[in-house]
């Protein structure tokens, strides 16, 4: 997750240094052209846009400082130039609500938006004698079109979040996952006569360590404990979370002795495993092996039961 995060203010940081160039061109061209009058603004909002990629790197967590940099910058330059730009004003008119939906949340950028939409056409006004209603209408549906573009973000978001069959947090599967595939694969070792046990992991310091050491070792303990599993176990067993500190192995065509290996491998594994915050990995163990002739709902209930016992443990 911290990984993610700095990928993407690295990413914003690369398209504010590519912003700056751009600007500080624009004034370089200007110079050229020996238009000085309009050299200082471009000059000195490179600058701004400069300061605001080192920001946005500096200050992974804190993105709305340098987003607000790089939108006041955009805004200067803008209205600087739409009075100029003649009959092309209106095209990079629509630049304004494309660049606050991209670096605002949406409601504040919907909302900036429409409070912002008298100024750019009286800009545009400016540029051509008078706002007609062809250029009223253009820009309102430049701001429909670029508002579609994080709705649809968010929503195709919402919907991998809700297909998604791993966890949010780790490297296991979501629990509504967990359960049908522990299902399927209940059904299916029955069916053909094979053992199928199921190994619970409960992990009693994932409680106490966001509270005294917040979320960052909370992760480490996380990511800790599912590289361990998953290293040890083979590769068509399967982790998956059952609640915030309880996991579930599930291990398809194995034996109590099989399956006690395992518990094995993984505990020592976990014993060699200690972390800066935390100290040692602590997880308790508890094997569940399917009975012959047991039915999928006592099975299951006998799992619930001795999660739970872990938990009080």
């Amino acid at each position: 997750m911290d990984d993610d995060n700095q990928w993407s203010a690295t990413r914003f940081a690369i398209a504010y240094a590519a912003g700056a160039l751009l600007l500080g061109g624009y004034a370089l061209w200007h110079y050229l052209m020996g238009d000085y009058d309009r050299i200082l603004l471009p000059a000195i909002l490179a600058l701004v846009m400069l300061v605001s990629s080192l920001l946005r790197l500096a200050l992974a967590n804190r993105a709305r400082l340098s987003a607000y940099l790089i939108l006041i910058a955009g805004y200067l330059m803008l209205a600087l130039e739409l009075p100029r730009l003649g009959e092309s004003a209106s095209l990079w008119a629509g630049l304004a609500p494309m660049l606050t939906l991209l670096l605002l949340p949406l409601a504040p950028a919907i909302l900036l938006n429409v409070v912002l939409l008298p100024v750019w056409l009286f800009l545009l006004g400016d540029s051509q004698n008078q706002p007609g209603i062809d250029t009223t209408l253009g820009f309102l549906a430049m701001m429909m079109v670029a508002m579609l573009i994080p709705w649809e973000q968010r929503r195709q978001q919402a919907l991998l979040h809700a297909t998604d069959p791993r966890d949010a947090q780790c490297n296991a599967l979501a629990k509504d996952t967990l359960h049908e595939l522990l299902d399927n694969e209940y059904q299916r070792t029955q069916l053909l006569q094979q053992p199928l046990a199921v190994l619970v992991i409960h992990l009693p310091q994932l409680e106490m360590v966001s509270e005294q050491f917040g979320l960052r070792a909370r992760q480490a303990l996380l990511d800790s404990l599912c590289w361990e599993v998953n290293r040890c176990s083979r590769r068509h067993d399967f982790l998956g979370r059952q609640s915030s500190a309880s996991f579930w192995l599930v291990l398809p065509d194995t034996s109590e002795s099989g399956a006690q290996l395992v518990r094995h491998r993984i505990e020592q594994a976990l014993e060699h495993t200690v972390l800066v915050d935390t100290g040692p990995l602590r997880a308790p163990m508890a094997l569940c092996q399917r009975l012959a002739g047991e039915t999928w709902p006592h099975y299951e209930q006998r799992l619930q039961t001795l999660t739970q016992q872990l938990i009080e443990q």
